[in-house]
């Protein structure tokens, strides 16, 4: 009886060693994806007004220069519960911006005026960088209920920001908008928190305002 028994281990032992291995399908973490509610971004001296999520935050940039005179209204839409941020950029079209330039001696500043279609091909040469890790760029144009015009860039693959857009009334103002993670860029992993987000951005896009002087 003992025999058995220890030559069914065995057999079963030696069946189990030689079966075939059939790897897990990989996984990634569940995310609780809160309720869509916004709140009011209206800052006095701002040139426009838009509304964002409630589970966000607005600071300004530290990134700018502080004697240029052009870039006061650059912001931060901070998603500490994602890892994630919009980085806003405001420009005046007939106004100057500081561009570093490269030379045989390093880099140096450039003073340029802002044009419009200067501004635009910015926007896209920006947008198009990503092209190596990117399987697909697409740009839309829109005009918002409020009168509001863009191009809207949804970045396929594994590139490090997957939603870009750019608003405009072509005389005076662009701003642009770019949402990037602080972490590896994942295009399966990213995808359910980048599909909420571009719910929160399309929100902020038809909610946005240019103020009047």
């Amino acid at each position: 009886m003992k025999r058995t028994v220890a030559t069914a281990i065995c057999l079963a032992l030696i069946f189990s060693c030689n079966s075939p291995y059939t790897p897990k399908p990989r996984a990634y973490f569940k995310i609780d994806l809160p309720e869509h509610r916004y709140q009011v971004f209206d800052q006095a001296g701002y040139p426009y007004s838009f509304e964002y999520p409630v589970y966000a935050a607005v600071s300004k940039d530290t990134s700018l220069f502080d004697d240029n005179p052009d870039n006061p209204y650059w912001i931060n839409i901070d998603f500490p519960q994602f890892h994630g941020r919009i980085y806003i950029s405001y420009k005046t079209i007939g106004g100057r911006s500081v561009y570093k330039i490269k030379t045989d001696n390093g880099y140096k500043d450039s003073m340029v005026v802002n044009s419009f279609e200067g501004l635009r091909e910015e926007a896209f040469k920006m947008t198009f960088k990503h092209t190596l890790k990117a399987s697909s760029i697409d740009d839309s144009l829109f005009t918002t209920a409020k009168g509001i015009s863009g191009v809207y860039f949804s970045v396929g693959g594994n590139a490090a920001t997957g939603n870009q857009f750019f608003v405009t009334d072509s005389t005076k103002h662009f701003l642009r908008g770019a949402l990037y993670f602080d972490a590896s860029p994942n295009a399966d992993s990213l995808q359910p928190v980048n599909d909420f987000l571009r719910e929160d951005l399309k929100h902020l896009i038809n909610s946005f305002s240019w103020k009047k002087n």
